[in-house]
């Protein structure tokens, strides 16, 4: 995990996947947005074109769309030092001041306009109207482009009928701008924030001893409002740079748009597949099957996106602030430290101010990135199943997005920066080659029936081991796994009818038979 939720920074860790080592070690990873400056960046309560939001990705740095930085340091990074032991830079420090300077103008625009009072952890009206600003224009779609897109749909969800036994998922066909894509998926980004900026609120106002938290009352609600403008600054920046990236509504693993609706963004698909020898119809084509093959997950799997959300909000229940730490760094500060500005590096740097992992946080993590591993890994073998006899350059295609995910695709860089869960690749990988082998294995009816019940899917072990995962399927015992939970309706049943007077047993309450 390289970076935690609304801009904390802590180390980066590329673990052992190969796959992230030499990558740039820009926070928000390789997007090309456009939502951080220059032509239609704004700040809160600003115009719509010049300036930048604060903490919005600085020309020459990493874009990380949802990461202010450690006390507004730019793209989310530790400061300059960073890890490459590089000294500060002055410079730094005025970009750093004018980034501040700029996020208390927005907040002035936004209080004058009345979004101050908005409820909440997070003010989701100033994070819409960032977004919008931020997002450059761009005309209407084109009939071509939606007639496209719905036919390379429908010829999708043809080809995917004989590749799995869920049916189709898609009840409408959409093309969305940026602009479209922000208003279509805000009410997720409600549920996938709230948990997260609503904790980081509440564990600094509970830190206060009683005495201070009540001398502190009318302070604390503007610290609250300003919080919540931040907070709501911070994410309309990131929908901004992610609107004019992600290729398809589930390109992130998540089932962010309305039910059912299978929806392209052309001018991203346009972009994507500009460098790829591969037709332009082919690129269409593959990414339609892949939003068909995530809406007949999403549709077919009731329990799925709750669960998903859900890790996300156990996530955001284990984090932590080591206050005892912040009070013991504060004791030893000289402070003649406070003009120094590599001292203060140096303080941030240690990780003092940084969320502490908690044994919970761990788990909710894993539990989230094995569940997007496994839905994603689903995906890539049905539509590989699909397509690979009928597209020439399936293959290829599903590399090329396998190594977007690998070097910061939209995906990483969401999750990093919101949930703070770095996706690893190997994972991603693991999964994929679970699913394939399963398939050969056990057939696609076997494959496709793990989904009917959130026990019967793979944990993180078996994506290690999934020969033994598979002979348990193939063996039949995934039925077996529902064994707890009929003997427990087996017991309650007795049970009722034991109080109802209609049982028929002579055994007591322990399972002794008292009958002579």
């Amino acid at each position: 995990m390289s970076d935690v939720p609304f801009g904390f920074s802590s180390s980066d860790d590329s673990g052992d996947d190969p796959e992230r080592r030499g990558r740039d070690d820009s926070s928000g990873g390789g997007g090309s947005g456009n939502g951080g400056s220059g032509e239609g960046g704004s700040t809160p309560g600003g115009s719509d074109k010049g300036g930048s939001t604060p903490g919005g990705p600085q020309p020459g740095q990493g874009g990380s769309p949802f990461g202010f930085g450690m006390f507004g340091l730019p793209g989310g990074q530790q400061g300059s030092g960073g890890p490459g032991g590089q000294e500060f830079d002055p410079a730094m420090l005025g970009q750093m001041l004018s980034q501040f300077g700029q996020m208390l103008s927005g907040m002035g625009g936004a209080m004058s306009s009345g979004e101050a009072g908005a409820q909440g952890p997070v003010n989701y009206e100033l994070a819409a109207r960032t977004a919008h600003q931020q997002i450059p224009h761009e005309g209407p779609v084109s009939a071509e482009q939606r007639k496209a897109a719905e036919d390379a749909v429908r010829l999708g969800e043809l080809w995917l009928d004989a590749a799995t036994t869920l049916p189709s998922g898609v009840a409408k066909t959409d093309v969305w701008t940026p602009a479209e894509w922000v208003d279509n998926t805000f009410e997720s980004w409600k549920k996938l924030c709230d948990p997260v900026a609503r904790q980081m609120s509440s564990m600094w106002s509970g830190a206060l001893p009683e005495e201070a938290a009540q001398m502190a009352g009318p302070m604390m609600g503007m610290i609250t409002q300003m919080s919540g403008m931040a907070f709501g600054a911070q994410l309309g920046q990131g929908l901004a740079q992610l609107s004019v990236e992600v290729l398809t509504s589930t390109e992130i693993g998540l089932p962010l748009g309305p039910v059912g609706t299978a929806a392209l963004m052309p001018d991203a698909i346009a972009s994507f597949g500009e460098g790829l020898d591969r037709p332009r119809s082919e690129v269409l084509i593959f990414l339609a099957a892949r939003e068909a093959a995530h809406q007949r997950l999403f549709s077919h799997v009731p329990w799925l996106a709750q669960r998903l959300f859900d890790a996300v909000d156990a996530y955001a229940r284990g984090i932590t602030v080591d206050f005892s730490a912040i009070e013991e760094a504060a004791r030893g500060l000289d402070p003649s430290a406070l003009m120094d500005p590599s001292a203060l590096e140096g303080l941030m740097q240690e990780g003092t101010f940084t969320p502490k992992d908690t044994p919970e946080q761990k788990a909710a993590l894993e539990r989230l990135e094995v569940l997007l591993a496994l839905v994603e890994g689903w995906v890539a073998t049905v539509v590989h199943e699909a397509l690979d006899d009928r597209i020439p350059g399936a293959d290829a295609l599903g590399e090329t997005l396998r190594r977007r995910r690998a070097s910061g695709g939209p995906a990483e860089q969401t999750f990093a920066n919101l949930v703070g869960l770095e996706l690893r690749p190997r994972k991603l990988r693991e999964a994929s080659a679970l699913w394939s082998r399963l398939t050969r294995d056990a057939g696609i009816e076997k494959r496709d029936s793990v989904w009917g019940h959130p026990d019967l899917l793979p944990e993180a072990a078996d994506l290690d081991d999934p020969a033994g995962f598979i002979d348990r399927v193939i063996g039949g015992d995934t039925s077996g796994m529902d064994d707890p939970i009929a003997e427990l309706l087996r017991i309650e049943e007795e049970r009722s009818r034991g109080e109802d007077g209609s049982g028929d047993s002579g055994d007591g309450e322990d399972g002794t038979d008292h009958r002579e």
